[in-house]
């Protein structure tokens, strides 16, 4: 990737074209089958012969660098993990939590108002939107906001973040998580901390750190992804979509569309930024590729999702349109984002509240003028100055 994509917004960087699979190399030189096709892809992601195979040079945090992340697990371990967790993040489980988090982008919205024009849409709404919806859902009341937001800032940090620091705010959290689930433990409420310890209790065999791993990892993968995901789609809709404002505050429905199809768009980094590969357990074929026992795997969703065979047409000439089939921006298989419906609610929901009360938002700089947030995981704008 050339110096000048990487200063694009991540809606217009181009995109692999998608082809059949082929040879590549990761960062350690370790060969790997690529595949970039929507049915390869999925294929792939749906086979439970492929397992995790994180390599020493991925490992970009104490939170994933260890034996204890879910990211780290395949077999029963992951499964009995996973299946804690799946059960509180159920889509019916989120349309139960939707008022929550309708409340707290009311309350931003509100603030951004009062403030008045100019704003930094980052400072007052993209930033502090997934911090106040995981405490509010987590139940936390007597944690400054400020610390929460050091310790997932760090968890997975840009260069400039040293190793000591990130260690340092790994460490903290967790004793802040452990302390926090021994707490619900003793005095249960509707919490989603409370109802995951119940689950995890009432499932068996889940060995504690791996589930403070898991809560921590929740809260910092709720905030990253989330605040990505707000300010991509607000610097793409603004700047190049401002006719769709209008009807995006006035139908939540059609907000709901839109969002699933921005984020199934715009991806979280640059590709080729981290590489997740997959290892084959036994012999296996894919798209008439024979992937031998032990040979690792590349995919690329964003070529994959770009698929004019599976999506065809400009995907980005109507963004109310529904996705000709399931997006892979979250995965797929038994590599499902396990927050992926509350991902889509507050994106539904932050954008949808948004539009309806400030109509005639509009960005205050060129789009090519965004400086970037960049973390080992993410890339979002730094500050986006919006009038109205």
């Amino acid at each position: 990737m050339t110096d000048d994509e990487e200063a694009l917004p991540l809606h217009r960087l181009p995109v692999e074209p998608p082809g059949p699979p082929r040879r590549t190399a990761l960062p350690d030189s370790s060969p790997a089958w690529h595949f970039t096709r929507y049915d390869d892809v999925r294929q792939v992601l749906a086979d439970a012969r492929f397992v995790r195979a994180v390599l020493p040079a991925a490992a970009a945090s104490p939170l994933s660098d260890t034996t204890d992340a879910m990211a780290k697990q395949d077999g029963s371990a992951h499964t009995r993990l996973r299946h804690t967790a799946k059960g509180v993040f159920t889509p019916h489980a989120i349309d139960h939590l939707a008022p929550q988090i309708a409340e707290v982008a009311d309350r931003l919205v509100d603030g951004l108002a009062h403030h008045g024009p100019p704003a930094d849409l980052v400072g007052h709404y993209t930033r502090p939107l997934p911090i106040a919806v995981m405490n509010k859902l987590l139940g936390i009341h007597d944690l400054d906001d400020t610390r929460l937001l050091h310790w997932t800032e760090r968890a997975f940090p840009d260069a400039s973040v040293t190793r000591d620091e990130t260690a340092q705010a790994a460490r903290e959290f967790t004793e802040f998580t452990t302390r926090l689930m021994a707490d619900r433990r003793r005095s249960p409420g509707p919490d989603l901390i409370s109802t995951l310890v119940q689950a995890a209790d009432r499932e068996g065999g889940i060995p504690e750190p791996s589930l403070v791993n898991l809560v921590t990892t929740l809260v910092v993968a709720g905030y990253d992804t989330t605040m990505t995901m707000l300010g991509n789609s607000l610097l793409c809709l603004l700047s190049e979509h401002p006719q769709d404002w209008a009807r995006l505050g006035s139908d939540e429905a059609a907000a709901g569309l839109l969002a699933e199809r921005l984020a199934h768009l715009i991806p979280l980094n640059d590709p080729g930024k981290r590489t997740n590969p997959l290892r084959a357990t036994e012999d296996l074929e894919i798209a008439g590729t024979t992937v031998r026992a032990g040979e690792l795997v590349t995919l690329d969703r964003g070529a994959a999702n770009r698929d004019p065979a599976a999506f065809p047409g400009d995907p980005f000439a109507d963004l109310f349109a529904p996705l000709e089939h399931p997006t892979l921006a979250f995965g797929g298989g038994h590599h499902y984002c396990l927050g992926v419906s509350l991902a889509r609610a507050e994106l539904r929901l932050a954008l949808h509240r948004l539009a309806a009360r400030l109509p005639t938002l509009r960005l205050a700089m060129p789009a090519d003028a965004v400086e970037w947030r960049r973390s080992a995981l993410t890339r979002s704008p730094l500050r986006l100055p919006v009038t109205w």
